[in-house]
């Protein structure tokens, strides 16, 4: 099997990031556009499909030897080198026509991320990272025009009352039995809001907020934000202080606060 580096891998990457675009672009708003409800009862879109297939024919091509594990057209977690994809990471956003939405794409070898593309077409914003290599954004699109991309840095933000945090989903932090919890750091924060999605952990690795965490997730929602966000100078766990994407909730600082807002969220065991 070739060896390749985590710089070829994210070139790879950020290759399909740019071709999945113009798939998820062309079907944003579109009046044809087709809706369907999995059994789990969240939307998928023909362009979630489309996008997926557009993904794992690519890595197919270039890296035929990995395995993959996706939203759509499913997957299991494998030893080794895996992608891992969210075609349309905030699907609900995208049929209704709201901007924040976007593509994951994620390279893991043996659970870990070393790989991380988010890219939001309808926002004109790309983010990468690869281990290593530091973490890096660029507007895309129309409002591009040429400029080099800018690395990314978290905040230096080091006491909770100075802190903004994005909790995303109120239901989903009670549903978890942790509303208490989460009272209870939004005290104890400067500010609190609920952006969702992707753009939340973004913003963190922009250094515009400090502390991110949801729960009811997926490695496919994760795994790409992870190598970002480190790569950034951050830290991402589940919010009982797990590491990677496996523990089905997401909890990103600037590392400075983390242990602090662990102390105040985590389940103790």
């Amino acid at each position: 099997m070739p060896e390749f580096t985590p710089a070829d891998d994210l070139s790879v990457a950020l290759a399909i990031a740019a071709d999945a675009d113009l798939i998820s672009l062309d079907r944003y708003r579109a009046l044809d556009l087709v809706v369907t409800t999995k059994p789990d009862r969240t939307p998928v879109t023909d362009a979630d499909q489309a996008v997926e297939r557009l993904i794992r024919e690519r890595i197919e091509a270039s890296r035929p030897h990995d395995t993959v594990l996706g939203e759509e057209y499913g997957g299991e977690r494998t030893p080794g080198r895996q992608w891992i994809i969210d075609p349309i990471d905030g699907t609900a956003n995208f049929l209704r026509g709201v901007p924040i939405w976007g593509t994951l794409l994620s390279l893991v070898i043996d659970g870990v991320p070393i790989v991380g593309v988010v890219s939001a077409p309808a926002l004109g914003k790309r983010w990468w990272a690869a281990k290593g290599h530091g973490a890096w954004t660029e507007t895309t699109g129309a409002g591009a025009n040429g400029e080099a991309a800018v690395k990314l840095a978290v905040s230096g933000i080091a006491n909770l009352a100075d802190a903004s945090i994005n909790y995303n989903n109120l239901p989903g932090w009670d549903e978890a039995g942790r509303l208490d919890e989460l009272i209870a750091l939004t005290r104890a924060t400067w500010r609190s809001r609920a952006v969702g999605e992707l753009w939340a952990y973004m913003l963190l690795a922009e250094g515009a907020i400090d502390i991110a965490g949801e729960f009811d997730l997926k490695p496919w929602d994760m795994a790409a934000l992870i190598p970002i966000i480190e790569e950034a100078g951050g830290r991402f766990t589940s919010v009982d202080g797990d590491e990677g994407p496996w523990h089905e909730s997401a909890l990103a600082t600037n590392g400075v606060l983390h242990d602090a807002v662990l102390e105040i969220v985590a389940h103790k065991r």
